[in-house]
């Protein structure tokens, strides 16, 4: 059980679609980070990067990698540029995927 303020929430689901808690802005922003994260990650351990041998690379320290990874920072721009190059990505703005368009 979930407590928020006097609502409870049987499950995690129930609070993320309770439209008084998040706009859909919010969710989207959301949704973009933990997105970038968990890509992020996954591109540095497929290259089998440590998180310090990734932020030599980029010339940033560790301790900014863990807490990017740890969701407890959100990079800057160049910063991502920084960390993506040494993996191979890049970003890119896309079109949203929406029903009338499954781009």
């Amino acid at each position: 059980m979930i407590k928020v303020g006097k609502t409870d929430y049987t499950t995690f689901d129930d609070l993320w679609n309770d439209k008084s808690l998040l706009t859909p802005s919010e969710k989207g922003e959301i949704d973009f980070i933990v997105g970038l994260i968990g890509k992020f990650i996954e591109a540095r351990e497929a290259k089998g990067l440590t998180q310090k041998e990734l932020a030599e690379s980029a010339g940033i320290k560790q301790s900014a990698v863990a807490r990017l990874e740890r969701m407890q920072a959100i990079p800057q721009i160049d910063t991502l540029f920084k960390l993506l190059l040494p993996l191979g990505y890049t970003l890119e703005i896309a079109p949203l995927k929406t029903a009338t368009n499954k781009g």
